[in-house]
């Protein structure tokens, strides 16, 4: 019998799961032609739903119980995490390219620092907030917003990249919930739960965007035409790559886990070469300094992490006895 180790099937994860990711904005993009962001939202995590409610379905009604104990931040958090990051996320693609929303996600392990700077008073090392400069250099000069039109007579991107960027701080709000709710909800319960308690008001904020004007509802033949799309959307991108995703994250740890997230612009960088898209020289040069400065944050995150931790003895003093700190 034939035994794979446990470190093997993390790497295994996060690979599914970033090219799963990388994926999901070609995907979109070709999806966002029938169906609007504000509903292409909705569908997607429709279906994400009827997933993970499948899968603490078995669990019976331990999950239901801490479900209705805190549904209100539960929700919250979905809304931020589902919603707000999801539909920025799109609507910045919609007037971008698949490369670049790609690259802007993988700033968010850097982004995430920075927050936690201005939230809670973390001030972040000096290597954090250099490669936090150069990556968003990087996503600048991606954009094209330095070169209004560059050699392709392409314009630029930089309003949908902006838009993009935005909402990939709703996506850092959501997970820093999960860390907030470690002692009493495990991986697929906070994922599971965030999106039962976050689809309702999901439904109500794109039936009233459609009132307002706002959103367009889908035809059935926009439906019909990106259904494949919208399966794999709502389903690859948006539950089993998160579920591989965090395996992988608790298998190799969170500072692996991060690393990882490079490959997400590198997989869609390589889809869209596939597809026939060639990549300017502003965009190999933006993604090399995105990835490039992820790469220095990881390593220096598990320096870091490493590093022994000097502990302060006390010392007796010979002639009196009285304790003094050891310098």
């Amino acid at each position: 019998m034939i035994t794979i180790h446990p470190r093997s099937l993390g790497i295994a994860a996060l690979l599914l799961a970033t090219s799963a990711w990388g994926g999901m904005f070609l995907v979109s993009k070709g999806v966002l032609h029938h169906v609007d962001p504000v509903w292409l939202t909705l569908i997607r995590y429709t279906f994400s739903v009827i997933l993970f409610v499948a899968l603490i379905a078995p669990r019976g009604m331990a999950p239901w119980r801490k479900l209705r104990a805190h549904a209100l931040p539960l929700a919250v958090r979905g809304v931020a995490g589902y919603g707000v990051f999801s539909v920025m996320l799109l609507t910045g693609l919609a007037h971008s390219v698949p490369s670049h929303g790609a690259i802007i996600m993988a700033t968010t392990p850097m982004t995430t620092q920075l927050l936690r700077w201005a939230l809670d008073g973390v001030r972040p090392a000096r290597s954090t907030l250099l490669t936090s400069l150069l990556a968003l250099v990087g996503v600048v000069i991606v954009s094209g917003a330095l070169s209004p039109h560059n050699a392709h007579g392409e314009t630029s991107t930089a309003w949908g990249d902006a838009v993009a960027f935005a909402g990939t701080l709703g996506w850092v709000w959501y997970t820093r919930g999960a860390a907030q709710f470690a002692d009493r909800l495990d991986v697929i319960e906070y994922s599971a739960l965030t999106v039962v308690a976050s689809w309702p008001l999901l439904a109500i904020g794109a039936a009233l965007a459609t009132v307002l004007g706002a959103a367009d509802i889908p035809s059935g033949d926009g439906l019909l035409l990106s259904w494949h799309g919208l399966v794999y959307v709502g389903l690859v991108s948006s539950a089993i790559a998160v579920l591989a995703f965090n395996y992988g994250v608790r298998s190799l740890g969170t500072i692996t886990g991060t690393a990882f997230l490079n490959f997400i612009p590198v997989s869609a960088l390589l889809m869209s070469v596939a597809s026939g898209k060639l990549p300017s020289g502003n965009e190999l040069l933006g993604m090399a300094m995105v990835v490039g400065a992820l790469l220095i944050h990881t390593v220096s995150s598990r320096t870091q992490a490493k590093a022994p931790v000097r502990v302060v003895q006390p010392a007796r003093h010979r002639k009196t006895g009285v304790c003094t700190a050891s310098s």
